[in-house]
């Protein structure tokens, strides 16, 4: 005989009407502890008479959801990632197979499938490292104590964010910080993408490829500021001799020694600041770490392997996409930016003399 098993609410229907009819109990009472009305409980009776236990079975169990995924798409997912866009963010991805693939899912299908998988996202949560590590440590210690477990963890996990925030500018153009990542990102061969962001918005305001971190690449992202918005008040670099050549000998002697960049900015009245500490130009060390986990996998779907091929899907797709999902308007902004000078004040200031 078929055993058939009920959930909690259909085991306590079940009892009531069951002790019900077999005592002949009072209909109210029995409406009562359901929170049922009579009328319902005169059906569950006949159809208890008539079906037994199985009448209590909810009409939807084992059946098939009409919205749910069938397992052949969901393998899909799965294998598509590991093929295809192995190494792409989990939002990236999910927008990736709707204008790509066509399949439209939500990120949270998306992320259910692949950590099932054990696939987990490039830039994971902070509890989730923290459970995966647990996770790791117990496997290869698996007679530890917990507060050993615990130490170790923290020991791992805990130093990751450990520097303090800094408070974002109030005006557009206020500070400009830029940076240079090299990576292979199409091709063979490694090229570095010189990116100019906006603290203030978050906009990406400048980015240019170039085969190496040079005055060349910066002072295209300088023009394209220049020419999209206007002279903006401060930039934010680090201690590249492209901006600062400052040495100890030259500071003994008081020398004002200005790169070919720092003269430019000098001349048009723009702030050059040089750190050596990352944290304090967090902002595009960040942007760094997100244009790298989506514009290498766009390149590579688009067939990219030029340099100027590069530089217009860039410029023409890749920025305003970016600023749209993650920058602001920077219209709503109050300003900072001056006037843009001419084309040929541009090309004159922006030269290696």
């Amino acid at each position: 005989m078929k055993r058939i098993g009920l959930n909690m609410n259909a085991e306590r229907k079940y009892l009531v009407i069951k002790e019900l009819l077999d005592h002949h109990g009072n209909k109210h009472r029995a409406a009562l502890t359901l929170g049922i009305t009579v009328r319902q409980v005169n059906r569950l009776l006949k159809k208890y008479q008539e079906q037994g236990k199985a009448a209590f079975v909810h009409g939807n169990k084992d059946r098939h959801p009409v919205n749910s995924l069938s397992t052949k798409i969901n393998k899909q997912i799965v294998t598509l990632y590991q093929q295809k866009y192995q190494g792409c963010n989990f939002k990236h991805y999910t927008e990736l197979l709707a204008t790509r693939e066509q399949i439209k899912v939500s990120y949270t299908l998306v992320y259910n499938l692949l950590t099932a998988a054990d696939i987990y996202p490039p830039k994971t949560w902070r509890r989730t490292r923290k459970r995966l590590a647990k996770q790791r440590y117990r496997a290869k210690h698996p007679h530890a104590q917990s507060q050993q477990l615990d130490d170790a963890v923290k020991h791992l996990v805990a130093l990751e964010d450990a520097h303090p925030r800094q408070a974002r500018c109030k005006y557009f153009g206020e500070e400009i910080q830029m940076d240079a990542s090299d990576i292979i990102w199409f091709g063979t061969k490694k090229a570095s993408l010189h990116l100019a962001i906006d603290n203030a918005t978050g906009n990406l305001v400048g980015a240019y490829f170039d085969w190496q971190e040079t005055l060349n690449g910066y002072y295209h992202v300088f023009e394209q500021i220049l020419r999209n918005y206007g002279i903006p008040y401060c930039f934010k670099t680090d201690n590249r001799t492209v901006f600062n050549y400052e040495t100890a000998k030259t500071k003994l002697e008081h020398k004002d020694v200005l790169t070919q960049f720092g003269y430019a900015c000098k001349t048009l009245g723009t702030n050059l600041v040089t750190t050596s500490v990352s944290q304090a130009k967090g902002m595009v060390e960040r942007a760094n770490q997100t244009v790298q986990s989506r514009l290498k996998m766009e390149l590579r779907l688009a067939g990219i392997n030029s340099l100027a091929g590069a530089n217009q899907y860039l410029t023409e797709t890749f920025v305003p996409a970016f600023n749209q999902l993650f920058g602001q308007d920077y219209h709503q902004f109050p300003t900072v930016f001056e006037t843009a000078p001419t084309p040929e004040k541009i090309n004159t200031t922006l030269a290696v003399f």
